[in-house]
């Protein structure tokens, strides 16, 4: 008997909502649900494979403990006090020795959320690290040091824009970011259709680019320039149009006076009367955006390009205003609750033991994570659990982390797969997947361009020997902090704390079973000044943090650029590195391949398909070669998330399809200094034939 189910897909941030139609216990379709209040229909590959994760063969269902050089299954009680007593070993003498990392997937998972977060603040340990220092956390500080609230991240207002303006950002491989917004193709196209222009700047030609009124390549790396050149020229123009209570406004027009599009233009590689045709631009239309994303993220300016960003958008009158940069509010506001505790935004409350690099948001960057496990002396990191993380292959000179990981004297996984990280643990708690959890997106919707309440049953009852993500955790948590009888103590689960918070906008699981694709709440509204958290209702336009960083941004005017720069670049059917085991996502050819522009293809000696010794100063990978005027010359392009060659995985089907991995030649010294986010974009390498 066939059975239709609705759902939510959690891969990404669109949440886009599914129907799943179910025979014997199998999925037999994964469609996008036409009735969804946001998605409407719509679904990219991605979504198809839950279907293969559900009955993956490599997928982990039970414990495993480490035997000697291999593994064995265990039972959860067993499982669960073993983890926590190593774990309380590690931390009894100094609590700042166990490490915590959490990867992305957790912030698409309710009980992860709700459980995992309390969890790891409750260690009270310094060596916290997540992938938010892998991507969003500049726009968390901007956020922070502008509006008072480092969860207060601007939405584009796609859907009333009349021109968006992306800058490293591909929202058509993406399905957005920090923007919940499904269909970027058909948004764009709308935009289009009401006479609107995209224009999109990026050192590749990416799948968004192709599709733009205006394609600018700009060298990586000088992003932040090109935006200090776009803030001069609206002062210098009197083209100020912020309709906005702001702040600093002179004090930014001083800041920018030496960064004239003429100076940067050099650097750049974008002309300065296309600059200036471009601030005039966002200057005169009624309705625009600037967006950045992971390009400006995670290079060594990223904090600055993501408070120019939002400066260029205040300037204009683009912000809080229907067509600009908005704020959403969603039916669970977690925005006012953070306040209430004091979780508004924090950097350089204390720093990393080895190189005294500055925590921000209560959180070390990863790029330290390998150092405090290596280096001796008091204080080092000698247990790590991860959660819904892989950092082998996910954080900067992944292959040092690798080296390190043995070195540890205990450490824990909460994942579903023996993968390359999970491969050096002591315990492996695997969790259930997402047809087999029920589901409300909390993060998401604080960046979505429609407010939606939604309720997503499991589609599939956990097995008695299967444990979801917050049972796991919770089961830690009382095991860690009161010992083996508390471990044992019920713990209510996560539809209970989300029945009570959706209460405060007369809301309630009820009602949303009656409405099982999801209740509309509207779309993007001003919001200021009650949204705002500054003590003063301003929008803060030159906070110190960003003034300090300026003369590191002055000598990148002066420094002499490197021969050949690397990129990465997202690809549609990959979710990083976890997605690999689902053969109808990696069928085909290869992606796994360094673009190359043509005349440095000839340059160094190379034809498409051969094969090319990338190197950087902390390693070597050997990839094919594919030639492309898609990159600009001087720059080469590899996809994130490859990797799987490493011995002592259980993932046959990413074996198969093993590319090699971008973190095996990243840096972890190189970084964006002001918050500590890893530099992923612009890295220095040379090329060579394999030979």
């Amino acid at each position: 008997m066939s059975t239709t189910h609705l759902h939510s897909c959690t891969l990404c941030e669109a949440t886009c909502g599914i129907t799943v139609t179910v025979e014997d216990e199998r999925v037999t379709g994964v469609r996008g649900d036409p009735e969804d209040p946001r998605s409407r229909g719509y679904l990219c590959p991605k979504a198809t494979a839950l279907a293969d994760i559900h009955a993956d063969p490599d997928r982990l269902r039970t414990p495993l403990i480490r035997s000697g050089d291999g593994w064995r299954e265990a039972g959860w009680t067993e499982a669960l006090d073993h983890a926590a007593a190593g774990l309380r070993a590690v931390r009894r003498e100094d609590r700042d020795a166990l490490a915590v990392y959490h990867g992305n997937p957790g912030a698409h998972n309710l009980g992860a959320v709700l459980y995992g977060l309390p969890f790891y603040h409750a260690l009270r340990t310094r060596n916290l690290y997540s992938a938010s220092s892998m991507d969003q956390l500049p726009h968390m500080l901007a956020a922070w040091r502008m509006f008072g609230h480092q969860g207060l991240l601007p939405v584009p207002d796609v859907d009333r824009t009349e021109l968006f303006v992306c800058i490293g950002a591909n929202p058509l491989v993406s399905n957005g970011s920090i923007l919940t917004a499904p269909n970027m193709r058909d948004r764009l196209a709308a935009l289009r259709r009401r006479g609107g222009r995209l224009v999109v700047l990026d050192p590749r030609r990416t799948e968004t680019a192709a599709k733009a009124d205006e394609h600018l390549f700009i060298r990586p790396g000088t992003d932040a320039l090109l935006l200090a050149s776009l803030v001069r020229v609206l002062f210098e123009e009197n083209l100020v149009r912020a309709s906005k209570p702001l702040s600093q406004v002179d004090v930014l027009r001083a800041a920018v006076r030496e960064f004239g599009p003429e100076r940067t233009a050099p650097v750049t590689g974008i002309p300065a009367a296309t600059v200036r045709a471009l601030a005039r631009e966002l200057a005169a239309s009624p309705r625009a955006v600037v967006y950045g994303r992971i390009g400006v993220s995670t290079q060594e300016f990223g904090g600055a390009c993501s408070w120019l960003i939002t400066a260029v958008n205040a300037l204009t009158g683009h912000l809080d205003e229907p067509g600009g940069a908005m704020f959403a509010l969603p039916a669970v506001d977690l925005v006012p609750s953070a306040a209430l505790i004091g979780q508004t935004g924090s950097t350089g409350t204390f720093r990393s033991r080895v190189r005294g690099l500055p925590e921000v948001a209560g959180e070390l960057p990863v790029v330290a994570l390998a150092e405090e496990i290596a280096t001796p002396g008091p204080g080092r990191v000698r247990g790590l659990l991860t959660v819904a993380g892989n950092p082998a292959l996910s954080s900067p000179d992944g292959s040092r982390l690798e080296a390190a990981l043995p070195g540890l004297d205990f450490m824990v996984s909460v994942d579903p797969y023996l993968n390359e990280t999970t491969r050096h643990a002591n315990v492996i708690l695997p969790p259930t997947v997402a047809l087999e959890r029920a589901h409300y997106e909390l993060v998401m919707e604080h960046v979505a361009v429609r407010a939606v309440a939604k309720y997503s049953p499991a589609v599939f009852r956990r097995g008695p020997e299967q444990r979801h993500d917050w049972e796991i955790l919770a089961g830690l948590a009382t095991r860690v902090f009161a010992g083996r009888l508390a471990g044992r103590l019920p713990v209510p689960p996560p539809e209970v704390l989300v029945d009570l918070l959706l209460r405060r906008r007369r809301l309630s699981l009820r009602k949303l079973r009656a409405h099982p694709h999801g209740i509309d709440l509207g779309g993007l509204a001003p919001r200021f000044p009650h949204r705002l958290y500054t003590a003063d209702g301003t929008v803060h336009l030159a906070p110190q943090a960003f003034l300090a960083d300026l003369p590191r941004l002055r000598e990148r005017l002066e420094r002499e650029a490197a021969d050949l720069l690397l990129i990465g670049r997202r690809q549609l059917r990959d979710n990083n590195s976890w997605m690999h085991n689902s053969r109808r996502l990696v069928k085909g050819r290869p992606r796994c391949t360094l673009l190359v522009h043509p005349s440095d293809a000839r340059r160094f000696g190379l034809a498409d398909g051969q094969r090319a010794r990338l190197r950087s100063r902390t390693g070597a990978v050997l990839v094919p070669v594919e030639v492309t005027e898609s990159v600009m010359p001087g720059v080469v392009s590899l996809p994130h998330g490859w990797g799987h060659h490493r011995a002592g995985t259980r993932m046959r089907i990413a074996e198969e399809h093993a590319g090699v991995s971008l973190n095996d030649i990243t840096d972890t010294t190189f970084y964006d200094e002001l918050t500590g986010t890893a530099a992923l974009s612009g890295l220095p390498v040379s090329l060579e034939p394999a030979g």
